[in-house]
């Protein structure tokens, strides 16, 4: 697929990774719908960057956590956009829940997010996917791979992620491809030390934090790769393979 006029919507587009992700589709010629939720400044900015580039971007806001929301978000964009090419589920939320402390309250927004808006989403973009032979990428993490005492939870829902990109590549095929990426290390949590990705990084097989270019090429590779679905990619520098 060639991304020249082509439209993408990201969710989670306004921060992080999910910011980089849309600029970056932003710069390889695609009309971005950058989608938020509390994070309206930081969507206007990522819009207004891949506008000043020479590009076509506009923020859309839905509080992703609420069921109701994923068809109107997918709605809209179509509507203002005239179709819709690429949906990048990158939205989510790490909270750190150890064993012991996680309330019914936490699981359910978790998931609802990290899980069941990506479903929802998905659901809902097909139609307008399939009408134009579309992608989608799910943003999993390295946490479904491994065990992370601390998270728990979120490893739970990332894993949902990986086998959700597994049914529904082939349920949505051939019209619709959908692979996902495993991000490791890439961007550590705002409330995460120096001393911890010191640690991390001495103990990733390529010795080095990753960056989000890195998610990025992997993301313009599975949009780029025609007979590729059901995969997910592990970005993170060997972590998953140590001993």
């Amino acid at each position: 697929m060639e991304l020249a006029g082509r439209v993408a919507l990201v969710t989670g587009g306004g921060r992080r990774l999910g910011r980089a992700l849309a600029e970056a589709l932003g710069s390889a010629g695609a009309r971005v719908a950058v989608h938020y939720n509390s994070s309206a400044k930081g969507a206007e900015d990522a819009a207004g960057a891949i506008r000043d580039a020479g590009g076509h971007a506009e923020p859309f806001r839905a509080d992703l956590t609420d069921g109701a929301a994923s068809q109107p978000l997918v709605e809209q964009v179509v509507s203002r956009f005239g179709g819709l090419d690429v949906l990048v589920n990158s939205a989510a939320v790490m909270e750190r829940t150890p064993l012991g402390s996680v309330t019914a309250a936490q699981w359910d927004a978790m998931f609802a997010l990290n899980l069941r808006a990506p479903f929802l989403l998905s659901q809902a973009a097909a139609p307008a996917l399939a009408a134009r032979q579309g992608v989608i990428i799910n943003m999993a993490d390295l946490a479904a791979f491994e065990t992370w005492p601390a998270y728990v939870p979120h490893g739970i829902s990332k894993a949902g992620i990986v086998q959700m990109t597994r049914a529904l590549a082939r349920v949505l095929a051939p019209a619709v491809r959908v692979n996902a990426i495993a991000p490791g290390a890439v961007l550590l949590p705002d409330d995460w030390d120096d001393s911890s990705g010191e640690h991390l990084e001495q103990t990733t097989p390529l010795r080095r934090l990753g960056s989000p270019a890195d998610v990025v090429g992997a993301m313009l590779y599975l949009i780029g790769a025609d007979y590729v679905t059901g995969e997910t990619i592990i970005v993170d520098g060997g972590r998953h393979v140590r001993a």
